[in-house]
């Protein structure tokens, strides 16, 4: 009796495609997924734009702000949430659980001396007018 073969074309035991897909997706027709354009990674820091910056601080009363002032607040915007993000991600992985939830992000600032009031799930009762 000879061994049982692997099947190659399709069946329970298939994994994926053995042969480059040359359909007409992101792909474009290439062998194996290769993508035309590489995607260049950057610090996501800079999502923080210029007039996002300029809003906050227009919020906060100033009135010009200096060309060199963007990338301190992006640093101390940085530092700020990572101290954040530390303490909710030892409060879910506290809870055993892998969502990081509003109560996190509440508990992990009320921690910092932070408070934040208004965004309670349990005493949200709905859009007040």
């Amino acid at each position: 009796m000879p061994p049982p073969t692997i099947p190659s074309r399709g069946g329970p035991g298939r994994r994926g495609p053995a042969y480059p897909t040359g359909g007409k997706g992101k792909t474009g027709g290439k062998a194996f997924g290769a993508k035309r354009h590489r995607k260049i990674l950057k610090d996501t820091i800079t999502g923080i734009t210029k007039p996002a910056i300029r809003r906050l601080a227009r919020r906060g009363g100033v009135k010009r702000i200096s060309a060199s002032i963007y990338d301190e607040i992006r640093a101390a915007i940085k530092v700020r949430l990572e101290s954040i993000l530390k303490d909710c991600v030892a409060y879910t992985e506290y809870r055993n659980a892998k969502t990081v939830t509003v109560h996190d992000v509440l508990f992990s600032l009320k921690r910092i001396g932070a408070p934040i009031y208004g965004f309670d799930p349990d005493t949200n009762t709905g859009r007040q007018k």
